[in-house]
């Protein structure tokens, strides 16, 4: 946050220099000289209205501070700019802490690198980056950005990574969580990076991750509903024409977390992905129904993966 504080004021002024300057009194700021700020000279459409000339605008030494001098504000073109720049410097501040649907964000688990979301209204995407060594076994390091919420619940998506990365096994996930612990008992769906999508669970606190794989690789979209109590939950793929899907039974009480997540898997690296068309509302009895023409059989690793009859 301390970084949008600066976003769109006058050469990268301290916002509470710059409010002083607009109030045209002598603010003491931190000792630091323009171009240690910006090594560029003042754009022409800055130099209107300044007293002293262009060359002297900046941070002056003086004592222990820093002395920013008196701007005159006589010049309407000078209360314009310094106007719009000011509510441009408010609009950043405040779009980086809108994640429009949701309510907040924070890494889960150990993680090397801390984790981010961004919200994107204008596109209405959600990029969420993350290092964190993996999302299986008995804990969890990710980036997760949630709304806690009670009740039947649906979330859909589509994901697509951003850039291209030799990690097979990073994931862009569809969670529901019981907690924030690394070790909650949880489902999600899970896009790999290689492709492979599947239904990942934790049945109970600090149990073992199991999934049900999908037969549709690299879905174009992706849904998670929960349904009841115990919970019902049920999953949809959609890559093409095809749709897919599987349901079991998890025991998640009220309330729960529900959101977006991301995993490296690899701690040492840093993994995106954007969430697109992101939808949260009520749950389909739909994605709890048998689908005729699948089955569902056990992987000689104990997993298990959705097969046609």
């Amino acid at each position: 946050m301390a970084a949008s504080a600066y976003a769109g004021l006058p050469g990268g002024l301290p916002a509470r220099a710059f409010l002083g300057a607009l109030a045209g009194r002598t603010t003491r700021v931190r000792p630091i000289r323009w171009r240690e700020v910006n090594p560029t000279p003042l754009p022409r459409f800055l130099r209107v209205g300044l007293a002293p000339p262009p060359t002297q605008f900046g941070f002056h030494r003086g004592g222990r501070g820093a002395v920013l001098p008196h701007i005159p504000m006589h010049s309407t073109p000078f209360r314009i700019l310094s106007a719009g720049a000011l509510l441009c410097a408010l609009a950043a501040a405040k779009a980086e802490g809108d994640l429009g649907i949701f309510n907040d964000q924070g890494d889960i688990g150990a993680v090397s690198k801390p984790g981010s979301g961004v919200y994107d209204p204008a596109h209405g995407t959600y990029t969420v980056g993350a290092s964190g060594a993996n999302m299986w076994f008995k804990e969890d390091a990710m980036r997760f950005v949630w709304k806690k919420v009670s009740g039947d619940v649906s979330i859909a998506a589509d994901i697509e990574f951003a850039g291209a990365s030799a990690q097979a096994h990073r994931k862009a996930c569809l969670v529901i969580r019981q907690n924030l612990d690394p070790g909650s008992a949880y489902v999600d769906v899970a896009r790999h990076g290689d492709g492979l999508t599947s239904l990942q669970f934790r049945d109970a606190q600090g149990g073992t991750t199991k999934e049900i794989q999908s037969n549709v690789a690299a879905p174009r979209r992706v849904r998670l509903d929960r349904l009841g109590t115990p919970s019902t939950v049920g999953v949809e793929c959609r890559g093409g024409a095809a749709s897919v899907g599987a349901s079991f039974t998890l025991h998640v009480a009220d309330p729960f977390y529900v959101g977006l997540a991301v995993c490296a898997h690899d701690d040492k690296a840093f993994e995106t992905a954007v969430f697109s068309r992101v939808e949260l509302g009520a749950a389909s009895p739909a994605a709890a129904a048998p689908q005729p023409g699948l089955r569902i059989i056990t992987l000689p690793s104990g997993d298990q993966r959705v097969a046609d009859r």
